[in-house]
């Protein structure tokens, strides 16, 4: 049955963070385009904590927001608080965190969404794909219709034969209260796609009134906070919501394990593999046996609610142990739950299944993106869709695919590393994980960014001006910096308050301002500078850049020189359909790797895990090089 005559560009089947990105990116470059969902007043759901960014996370929401998604500028309409972490070590780690009010963040999501041009909404379950020939046609629905589509992207979430596991009690469901999604999986793995499970689990939810912060620790925000998006419509939080901090202790594990006889996890119901670093509060306990406490964060889901996520206890223990155990951590011996901590297993794909674009090896235009592919958290799934809504517009308008490197964006190294080496558990980014961090810093995604964004349609050229200002106006205050001498009696009182050695005749700002003992508020008293810095209009976020820029520069420019040598690699292209069991020179694992893989270049192959350097060798030899 097919009540819907017209045949979409594009079809997103899910409305969580993926699929809110593959359609707002896929409708504002021209696609028609379908969302379709199983609950609109769920679209862009909060599911686990009510927080954007963090560790690597907060780089990505940067990107995304630099590449014209709306990640970055629903979090600072929605936020209560922000924190820029690790501002104690170097900018390469530096990495924003925002908390969201919940509520509100889901409804400036479908706000910003229904404001889109070229965007349908359809409130039913895709129960089947329309497969002819391999290549992907539109979907069936619950209901039966069927809707014909060019392109279709799956951001399913863990909705695919989802089931929740509470102690003894399992029932299917996508997310706490929402029913699972049937027959997608199904429908792959009769065409050849190989699946999988995998675990997560979310933390009860509790009430503020029940709880008493005077025994826990009051984690504020930042003094100054900063905000997410470089759009100039969004502003920064002038007030802020404290989060807080307790501790388990010994007591509290002891009436843990005491249920672990009776949890999914430890009982053999639970087969799938969960999150290494954000293991259940019973995991923790198992693994760390030594430790005697672990951190539990205390945070408010919004500005108005009594609701409290408690974050550090994720668990699918019984309802009465995790009742019992959580009243002996301080502060919560009077708690009143509101929902239950539970565990969720749901399919997914293995990526090593897809091309660099987001797209099937199988069936042609079809789109995997988010937990589907085995990643967890909302940041990962969200600059998954986006490049997956990219990709499938420009598929369907015949221009070449948009894909970002290792070196140009942590988007990028997140993409690669899941299509290279695939992931048996869920994927979570780090700044360990990019090989070229100092260039992939958070203050730097718009210069990196917007550029190609704007080439796209994504993002207007006011954003594009300001870029370029911000660009010349750094290289302008490194140039004076680099330009201008001082003599020693303008500086040394100030290099001798911060213990710095003294100059015994004139010398170039940019040298001394590169000195560790100095900040730029120091560098603000050598003469001339405020006068530069006002006469220029230089403002706080161009202070920074030059900051980082003139100390380090050599880190910078070294990552850059590598940087462009895995380039040279990446432009050794290999043929999609080569056939590698011709080239006996080559490991008979490399053979199997490669020809599982098909790397797009000698750089990717190089990449894969079992592919040694003397089979790298052997390759570039084979392609003439």
């Amino acid at each position: 049955m097919s009540l819907f005559t017209d045949t979409y560009d594009v079809i997103v089947v899910g409305g969580g963070h993926a699929g809110s990105e593959a359609a707002a990116a896929s409708a504002n470059m021209g696609g028609k385009t379908l969302l379709i969902t199983m609950s609109l007043q769920n679209i862009a759901q909060m599911s686990c904590n009510p927080a954007m960014g963090g560790i690597a996370k907060g780089q990505i929401v940067r990107e995304i927001d630099a590449l014209g998604g709306y990640s970055g500028i629903v979090t600072d309409e929605t936020a209560i608080q922000f924190k820029m972490l690790n501002k104690s070590k170097g900018p390469a780690m530096w990495s924003p965190r925002a908390q969201s009010d919940r509520m509100r963040f889901a409804e400036k999501w479908r706000n910003m969404l229904e404001q889109t041009d070229n965007l349908d909404f359809y409130q039913d379950m895709v129960s089947g794909l329309l497969i002819e020939d391999n290549v992907i046609v539109g979907v069936r629905t619950g209901l039966g219709i069927e809707i014909k589509a060019k392109t279709v992207i799956i951001t399913a979430g863990t909705f695919l034969n989802g089931l929740i596991h509470i102690g003894e009690k399992t029932f299917g469901g996508g997310r706490a209260g929402e029913a699972a999604s049937t027959g997608i999986t199904e429908d792959l793995v009769k065409v050849g796609f190989e699946a999988g499970r995998m675990k997560t689990g979310t933390p009860p939810r509790v009430d503020a009134r029940s709880l008493d912060f005077s025994k826990m620790i009051e984690q504020p925000g930042d003094e100054k906070p900063e905000k997410f998006s470089y759009a100039s419509t969004t502003k920064r939080l002038k007030e802020q919501r404290s989060c807080y901090m307790s501790y388990t202790s010994q007591e509290v594990h002891d009436l843990l394990r005491s249920g672990f006889d009776r949890s999914p996890m430890f009982n053999g119901r639970i087969k799938s593999t969960g999150p290494r670093y954000c293991p259940s509060i019973e995991d923790k306990i198992d693994r760390f046996a030594t430790k005697d406490k672990h951190q539990i964060f205390v945070e408010p889901e919004g500005w108005d609610t009594t609701e409290i996520y408690v974050n550090g206890f994720s668990t699918s223990l019984p309802e009465d142990v995790q009742d019992k155990a959580l009243r002996k951590v301080a502060g919560f011996e009077n708690v009143k739950f509101l929902r239950f901590g539970y565990a969720i297993e749901y399919d997914y794909f293995p990526p090593t299944q897809l091309r660099h674009t987001l797209e099937t090896k199988l069936v042609k235009n079809l789109y995997f993106a988010g937990q589907i592919n085995g990643t967890t958290g909302y940041e990962e799934a969200a600059s998954q869709g986006l490049m997956a809504g990219i990709n499938a517009v420009l598929n369907v308008q015949n221009k070449e695919p948009f894909i970002l490197s290792r070196s140009e964006a942590y988007i990028g190294v997140l993409i690669d590393d899941l299509i290279t080496k695939g992931t048996e558990e869920p994927y979570r980014m780090f700044t360990s994980r990019a090989e070229y961090r100092t260039l992939l810093r958070q203050d730097n995604a718009d210069l990196r960014l917007t550029p190609k964004a704007f080439e796209l349609g994504m993002v207007s050229q006011e954003r594009l001006d300001r870029v370029k200002e911000k660009q010349e106006k750094t290289d302008l205050f490194v140039a004076f910096l680099r330009d201008t001498s001082v003599l020693p009696k303008d500086v040394n009182p100030i290099l001798e308050a911060k213990n710095s050695a003294p100059i015994n005749q004139s010398m170039k700002m940019f040298k001394i301002a590169a000195r560790p003992q100095l900040n730029f508020e120091d560098v603000r008293k050598f003469p001339k500078v405020s006068e530069f810095i006002g006469a220029n209009s230089i403002d706080d976020e161009i202070v920074e850049q030059t900051e980082i820029h003139v100390k380090y520069a050599g880190y910078i420019d070294k990552e850059k020189r590598n940087a462009d040598k895995l380039t040279r690699l990446e432009n050794v292209s290999i043929p999609e359909n080569f056939d590698y069991s011709k080239v006996k020179s080559l490991s008979i694992e490399a053979r199997q790797k490669l020809s599982k893989i098909k790397p797009v270049s000698i750089s990717q192959a190089s990449r894969i895990s079992g592919v040694s350097p003397s089979d790298i060798s052997v390759l570039l030899v084979y392609m003439g090089r």
